[in-house]
């Protein structure tokens, strides 16, 4: 692997995906356009003033887009945009190295005893 050297843009990206929460919203919304209460339904133990705040701040970073219909009464919905759908490679390689290195906790990754194990057998324990 080529050395990476310190890097302003690489920094920030780390910064972003390692606010708590930021990564999982991100992954949530790779299964495409989502009401509010949708992600808060599939993250349960995060509060509602925190899923506002990521939303938030992965809007301003651009990668998440926030469209409301003017319906009655008003719909939002949010989705990725390029930029965030461009985040897949990176959870997917997260999603890799997560469940072949780290210990199982408190409940094991449905895809965890067949995909992953086909790939690379046993998870060292």
């Amino acid at each position: 692997m080529e050395f990476m050297p310190r890097c302003p843009q690489f920094e920030k990206g780390v910064e972003l995906l390692s606010k708590r929460w930021s990564a999982l919203i991100i992954h949530q919304l790779l299964q495409g356009p989502q009401r509010f209460i949708n992600i808060d339904q599939a993250l349960p133990n995060l509060s509602h003033k925190v899923l506002s705040e990521r939303l938030r701040e992965l809007e301003h970073e651009g990668l998440v887009r926030r469209d409301v219909y003017p319906e009655s009464p008003v719909r939002i919905e949010y989705s990725l945009t390029d930029k965030g759908i461009a985040m897949t490679p990176v959870l997917e390689e997260l999603f890799k190295w997560s469940v072949h290195w780290l210990p199982e906790s408190d409940g094991d990754c449905p895809e965890h005893h067949t995909k992953h194990e086909e790939d690379h057998g046993d998870c060292p324990q």
